[in-house]
């Protein structure tokens, strides 16, 4: 007969396909599902805001699944290593069975913890969970990494088999008496000043929110998802970044699912998956170049001149830039959480290229503002935007923001659900509210510089200030 289990849970809160969890409730003997809190030692920086709001309401909602099992969470404060030994000899555990993380200081970490219980004779058995592929298989065949997304994701499908994703143990063994933990209220994720309506109102955090919103999507936007996912406007995207990031859902029952319920649309559903192909991809990066997540992959862009400018990064954050789409972007943010991925392109790059200000700034905000916020996405979408990561757009390509708003937003739709001081423009003006006539302006209650600020650079100028940095670096280079 085993002894008892701890099960050491970390961005893996669900029950549905849960390796970690099957393993060690099919070994025998008792089973402790832990969660413990040491952000200091898992992320170069502390989690932020929205992020600290869903683990709250995340891991609320698995204490209760576990209740409905038979189970409960118990729940600690780190550092890990201290709190596993200290549950073990609390309840005479010979095993913990975790899911791997990749984040650089979680890998260190997790090695370090290893060695130390199996110096104490403590059986350890890790998990694949959060990815399809491990980051240090997904190599090239001369061991060097893909820095280039395609044939990354040609090996990717070549090279994965996804197994049918399983359905929750029937039950969950629990000891004959639970070591004491603290309340997930201790542990203070929820701000003291509530802004999170907006978060409550657009997201149901927790497993059971995470399997609503994929069926929900692969019912009603998945045929759908080619031509609608660039366009802000409406629910064209699945928005189950921040369920995957948190581990609510498996990655491969969002790939299996998606596969099944294609209803005959094969693009869709390629179109999608590739997605999920570029999450790998961010993970494969973040864990050959750890150095990424606040230096350039390509060397030659730590000489881009920057402008220090806390005013312009102020602008940006606060969604005052009087570029209205990148100001909705960021509005939509600050209330929810979250951004459209189009509308993330554009905001960032108008931050990058537009008002010169270094993309390690962007990358923070992001991290303390999006729900989603996972290093390893988080680095390459900063990276790739700035032209200095693997696979980047090219620098000198830098968008127009009213071009952009007027292609993917034509009816001004999403401006007018962000912007409310615009609601009464059309979409001939809406799109750059400062160069309406006076007449129109006055009409539809906007004074620029008032109502609506500004705009806070000129985009032609800026562009060709950013184009001349870029060459200075090159002739330096």
């Amino acid at each position: 007969m085993k002894g008892t289990t701890i099960l050491w849970l970390r961005s893996d809160l669900r029950l549905h396909d849960n390796p970690a969890l099957d393993a060690a409730a099919g070994r025998g003997g008792s089973v402790i599902p832990l969660f413990v809190w040491s952000p200091e030692e898992e992320e170069p920086w502390a989690p932020g805001a929205a992020s600290r709001w869903w683990l709250d309401k995340s891991l609320r909602a698995l204490a209760a699944s576990l209740e409905e099992h038979g189970s409960r969470l118990i729940v600690r404060r780190g550092p890990a290593l201290g709190v596993l030994r200290s549950v073990a000899s609390e309840c005479a555990a010979d095993a913990v069975f975790w899911n791997d993380r990749y984040e650089p200081a979680v890998l260190a970490r997790d090695a370090r913890v290893e060695r130390a219980l199996r110096g104490d004779r403590i059986e350890v058995q890790r998990f694949e969970s959060a990815l399809l592929r491990k980051p240090a298989d997904s190599a090239k065949t001369d061991r060097t990494p893909y820095r280039v997304f395609t044939p990354f994701w040609r090996s990717l499908l070549a090279r994965v088999r996804i197994e049918q994703p399983r359905d929750p143990p029937g039950t969950i063994p629990a000891p004959s008496s639970w070591p004491g933990g603290e309340s997930i209220d201790s542990l203070a994720l929820e701000p003291d000043v509530d802004w999170t309506q907006g978060m409550r109102a657009r997201w149901t955090p927790g497993e059971a929110g995470a399997r609503a919103v994929l069926q929900s999507f692969v019912e009603s936007a998945l045929a759908q998802y080619p031509s609608a996912r660039d366009q802000p406007d409406i629910a064209g995207t699945s928005r189950l970044s921040s369920h995957l990031h948190f581990g609510e859902i498996s990655v491969r029952e969002v790939w299996s699912t998606v596969q099944k319920s294609a209803h005959g649309s094969d693009a869709a559903a390629e179109a999608w998956l590739r997605q999920i192909g570029w999450r790998e991809f961010g993970h494969h990066l973040l864990f050959h170049f750890p150095q990424t997540t606040a230096a350039p992959l390509r060397t030659e862009f730590s000489r881009l001149r920057w402008t220090d400018d806390p005013q312009r990064l102020r602008a940006w954050q606060r969604g005052a830039t009087g570029y209205p789409i990148v100001d909705a972007g960021m509005r939509e943010l600050w209330t929810t959480g979250w951004m459209h991925n189009r509308v993330r392109m554009i905001s960032a790059s108008f931050l990058v290229k537009d008002l010169a200000v270094a993309w390690q700034h962007g990358a923070r905000w992001f991290w303390d503002t999006l729900v989603d916020a996972d290093l390893a996405n988080n680095t390459l979408g900063w990276q790739w935007v700035a032209g200095c990561g693997a696979d980047a757009a090219p620098f000198f390509r830098i968008f127009n923001p009213v071009v952009q708003s007027r292609r993917f937003d034509p009816d001004g739709e999403y401006l007018r659900r962000w912007l409310p001081e615009l609601s009464r423009l059309d979409a001939k003006w809406i799109h750059e509210p400062s160069s309406a006539p006076p007449l129109v302006l006055a009409a539809a209650g906007v004074r620029i510089g008032e109502t609506y600020p500004e705009p806070i650079v000129a985009h032609d100028r800026a562009r060709r200030l950013a184009l001349d940095a870029y060459e200075e670096m090159m002739r330096e280079s």
